[in-house]
């Protein structure tokens, strides 16, 4: 049954400081509030009936958590990318372009144009879906999420973040406030497989940087594959040993998009991509 708006609370901080304080506090009485941003995928569950929170922190008014900046220079050299960058703002950055294409290759297709203005990166990662289309992209770089709360900020590697399917490390009382990823070197690549060209969840996602590659929609978290990289990166090249590899770290299931067998087949075909480029 769809979920009657006016049974929602919202509550609209002015600063961060003052969300956080309204996180701990709503934690602290037990009645979480869950955040909002974008809303492209809380008011999908809202119209299907599906939504579980009723107590919702609106973030869209958060300037402290836009922004995209670059740090450092040579090997240390990083983005930094505010909670609320939306995957318009990854489109438009001449940063991204530059230093990290297959992200703006991955919010390019993240849903129509008015999902990417309001879709941010700190949403869809927080969604935890394994569909997500930015999340193979950051998983295969050196990312790190900032967590913040009221007292203090914590760093994660996105590869310690996900303890399952849609569900994470982070407290009730914390907000993803930034994602920092350390500039790549290495070919790019990115590449997602849907029913159709745009405006499609994926049925395949996957992002590669040189040797490395993480995985979307084929298991219940984004993967990354270390014993396909641990091969590539001591020189073995064949194909179907590759394939053979990958197919042995993902897990795909049948569902309303595809079915396990063939998201297999399109995975181990996408490698086939990466490997000449490493010859």
């Amino acid at each position: 049954m769809r979920a009657a708006a006016e049974t929602l609370e919202v509550l609209s901080p002015r600063t961060l400081k003052e969300a956080l304080a309204m996180l701990r506090d709503a934690a602290a009485e037990g009645r979480p509030l869950t955040p909002l941003a974008g809303g492209t995928d809380l008011f999908v569950t809202l119209n299907a009936g599906t939504l579980q929170g009723r107590r919702f922190l609106d973030l869209w008014g958060l300037k402290e958590l836009r922004g995209i900046t670059k740090d450092g220079r040579g090997k240390q050299s990083a983005l930094r990318f505010g909670a609320l960058t939306t995957f318009t703002d990854c489109v438009r950055s001449s940063k991204v372009q530059k230093h990290l294409p297959i992200l703006a290759a991955a919010a390019s297709e993240v849903g129509g144009l008015q999902i990417q203005n309001r879709g941010t990166l700190g949403g869809n990662l927080g969604n935890a879906s394994p569909a997500a289309d930015s999340l193979p992209v950051l998983a295969v770089a050196d990312t790190t999420l900032i967590l913040a709360s009221s007292d203090g900020e914590r760093a994660i590697a996105l590869g310690d973040f996900y303890t399952g399917y849609r569900a994470s490390v982070r407290r009730p009382d914390e907000l993803i406030v930034a994602i920092e990823v350390v500039v790549p070197k290495g070919r790019q690549v990115f590449r997602k497989v849907g029913t159709r060209a745009a405006q499609a969840i994926s049925k395949v996602v996957m992002a590669a940087i040189g040797h490395r590659t993480a995985w979307g929609s084929v298991a219940p978290t984004v993967v990354r594959a270390h014993k396909l990289e641990a091969y590539l990166d001591g020189g073995g090249r064949d194909l179907a040993a590759a394939q053979q590899l990958l197919g042995d770290e993902i897990h795909p299931i049948d569902d309303i998009r595809s079915t396990a067998a063939y998201r297999l087949r399109v995975a181990k075909n996408l490698l086939a991509e990466v490997i000449p480029a490493n010859r």
